[in-house]
């Protein structure tokens, strides 16, 4: 009797994604978007603005729905369910770094890396061990106490990709993360970045700048809401040929 094996479901997965938004006529952001990210994958999505990668973010993120297509998070078809399921699936299985941080002021970075866990139904003792070690993860150990305003900007991001990466998601997206940044603080962070992916995790980078995009593993042009080139393509096209 033979047996098939079924291939591991990808990290994130796009199929024929595209998105409208209202408007005479209807303004289409992205066009037709088909992705495979796999798990372990460090990925550049990159592309000027206006070229649709803000909306690739949102929709890759499940913060936004595609008008057509099919969005699945770590194998899981986010099109059959509910807003409050995607919600869910995404607290769970999705890391988020943005460029602005979204550190609360008032808290340390212990706490800020905490409520990344606020909605796991995480007991309050085990957020605190967990928030330790992801804080330690990315080398601030020595910072765990200190609020955002004692922190220099490199310093916050790291934290921001500390909250990120706490509950343990499929997969980071991490949306422009050096753009607040000085040209030190740049490359500690993208160091950081490949360290990350050196351990097993897989991140999306989302920028406007092609010199982080080609230091990365696999690049992703988009242009008009359209993936104007993949890399990762190019690799296999080269390799059947």
């Amino acid at each position: 009797m033979f047996t098939t094996t079924q291939p591991p479901a990808a990290a994130l997965e796009l199929h024929h994604v595209t998105k409208e938004f209202p408007g005479e006529p209807p303004v289409r952001a992205l066009d037709d978007v088909s992705l495979r990210i796999d798990h372990g994958e460090l990925v550049a999505v990159v592309g000027p603005s206006g070229s649709g990668k803000s909306t690739l973010l949102n929709v890759m993120g499940t913060l936004d729905r595609p008008t057509h297509g099919i969005v699945s998070v770590d194998g899981i078809d986010t099109a059959e369910r509910s807003d409050n399921e995607v919600a869910g699936i995404r607290a769970r299985k999705i890391g988020f770094v943005f460029q602005q941080f979204f550190l609360l002021p008032g808290m340390s970075a212990v706490e800020n890396v905490s409520n990344g866990l606020l909605y796991q139904g995480v007991p309050p003792r085990e957020r605190a061990a967990r928030s330790i070690e992801a804080l330690e993860r990315v080398g601030l150990g020595h910072r765990l106490q200190h609020p955002p305003n004692h922190l220099s900007g490199g310093e916050r991001q790291r934290v921001a990709v500390a909250r990120a990466l706490v509950h343990s998601p499929a997969f980071v997206l991490a949306d422009e993360p050096t753009g607040n940044l000085d040209s030190k603080s740049t490359e500690a962070v993208m160091k950081l970045i490949h360290d990350l992916h050196s351990e097993g995790t897989t991140i999306v980078v989302i920028t406007h700048d092609t010199a982080i995009a080609d230091s990365l593993p696999r690049q992703v042009a988009v242009h008009d809401g359209a993936l104007a080139s993949d890399s990762a393509q190019r690799v296999l096209e080269t390799v059947s040929t």
